[in-house]
């Protein structure tokens, strides 16, 4: 595992904090980054982690997490709605090839509920995905 492995948890939320410190406890350099990503460095080994689709930076937010080189990008949401981040980053005029990068859902399919169990599903699925492993993602 690389051990220079980065998290950005986007939205200051129950979820982010829980996020932040799962990831630290497993070596992850890790960022908060409220409202947006301005001043937090996202390279090619970041995962970027969207805690909020609600907030109305979401387009915004995704669109420079695109333009970045983070390595995967997800939103958080519930898998049996849309995802709010499709029209967002279309009103952006971002192409439809580059909003298919963003993953959701996102995390291993525990049955979350609380901010704890999904934070330990999202860190879950991303260190499955760095391992080339499936985790479990299945949500059908």
């Amino acid at each position: 595992m690389n051990t220079t492995r980065a998290l950005v948890a986007v939205f200051d939320t129950p979820v982010a904090a829980h996020l932040l410190d799962f990831a630290t406890t497993l070596g992850f350099r890790v960022a908060l980054a409220d409202p947006g990503l301005e001043g937090v460095v996202v390279d090619a080994d970041t995962d970027v982690v969207v805690t909020d689709h609600d907030r109305p930076e979401l387009g915004a937010v995704l669109r420079d997490a695109l333009a970045s080189p983070a390595r995967w990008i997800g939103v958080m949401g519930n898998p049996r709605h849309p995802g709010p981040h499709v029209e967002a980053l279309r009103g952006l005029g971002v192409p439809d090839d580059e909003i298919a990068r963003v993953h959701r859902p996102i995390g291993l399919n525990i049955g979350s509920r609380t901010p704890p169990e999904i934070a330990l599903a999202t860190l879950a699925g991303l260190v499955a995905d760095r391992n080339g492993r499936p985790g479990g993602t299945d949500f059908r």
